[in-house]
């Protein structure tokens, strides 16, 4: 091969080096060069969109990754089903449902299942079908919006106690394990027994101050790790300031332990309401609930059982509902567990 003239001459060392036409040779000594040449053609032929080769898979976030996981589980989809089913009957009971729950007839008091009415009739005469339908409202409404004020307030404070640390961290901590040492029950017997009113925001405001803690702490220990990550450093360093780094870079990594926890506990607060119900100190007359109708119906569970099993079976179900959407949501976010 004739040899290319340079501008050091012929043989010199060309400082401009190969031209555009010309192709660079592999040495065949298994150097450097050889790897560098193996590695460009290795890239020229990954197949990318087109006729010869398949498109390539686009890198998920964590949020698509998980919600490409959640499409495939069956435990997610039938809970999901039944929990659009229950919203649905808690904002629309006339949907299946076309009686009164208030509407009661003394004479029937007890009676088992009649046409136009499978559950039978409470103590008072009332339909069990329509009042277990319109309980739905009252236990559904609580359980969302405890959760949402948990939710709020929980990782609010547990958020910037974890960012900034300090004597804001260790007074949070504090506060917390009180809260923490005050029994559920023995608190709501002592704070709802004071309260006149038969709406539900009463019970709310009770379980969101002694929700919020166990919120706060996940939210805390989520916030400190994220916070440690090299690119809230990298943040830092070119100058954001602590609401950027918190809003933009901290939370959105920080927030899914906290929607796995208040997924679960959205079902954990139904029970807790039907059984401050029970007790007599959640919910009131005229507002129609479950636990209300659970505690009706406990005396009479010999003599007419189906006064109890309805209530019970809609409670349970919708308890369990909740916390097989929870279980599905954590599965998907932690990749430890897939």
């Amino acid at each position: 091969m004739p040899e290319r003239e340079t501008p050091e001459g012929p043989g010199g060392y060309d400082p401009v080096g190969p031209r555009p036409h010309e192709a660079i040779s592999p040495t065949g000594q298994g150097g450097a060069m050889d790897l560098a040449l193996e590695e460009a053609e290795s890239l020229e032929k990954t197949p990318g969109p087109g006729p010869e080769g398949a498109p390539r898979e686009r890198a998920r976030s964590l949020w698509s990754d998980a919600w490409h996981q959640l499409r495939r589980n069956p435990v997610f989809i039938l809970s999901s089903l039944l929990i659009l089913f229950l919203v649905l009957i808690a904002i629309w009971p006339q949907l299946i449902a076309s009686g009164n729950p208030l509407q009661c007839d003394l004479s029937k008091s007890q009676e088992g299942s009649a046409p136009g009415h499978p559950f039978g009739y409470d103590t008072q005469g009332c339909d069990v079908y329509t009042r277990t339908v319109y309980g739905a409202r009252a236990s559904i409404t609580v359980g969302v919006c405890a959760t949402l004020g948990a939710a709020l307030l929980g990782s609010a404070l547990g958020g910037l106690a974890g960012f900034f640390g300090g004597w804001s961290d260790s007074l949070l901590s504090r506060v917390a394990d009180i809260f923490f040492g005050i029994p559920v029950i023995l608190g709501g017997l002592v704070f709802l027994s004071v309260v006149t009113s038969t709406t539900v925001w009463p019970v709310v405001g009770f379980i969101v101050l002694l929700g919020w803690p166990q919120i706060a702490r996940i939210a805390r220990g989520s916030v400190i790790t994220a916070k440690q990550n090299d690119y809230v450093q990298a943040a830092r360093a070119l100058g954001a300031g602590n609401a950027r780094m918190l809003l933009r870079h901290v939370a959105p990594n920080a927030v899914a332990p906290v929607i796995v926890v208040a997924t679960i506990a959205l079902g954990t607060y139904i029970a807790l309401e039907a059984t401050l119900s029970f007790l007599g100190v959640g919910l009131r007359p005229p507002t129609v609930s479950w636990g209300i109708d659970i505690s009706n119906a406990a005396s009479q569970i010999r003599n007419a059982p189906h006064m109890l099993l309805y209530p019970a079976g809609a409670l349970s179900l919708t308890v369990l509902a909740f916390i097989m959407l929870g279980d599905a949501v954590r599965d998907a976010l932690d990749p430890k567990l897939r």
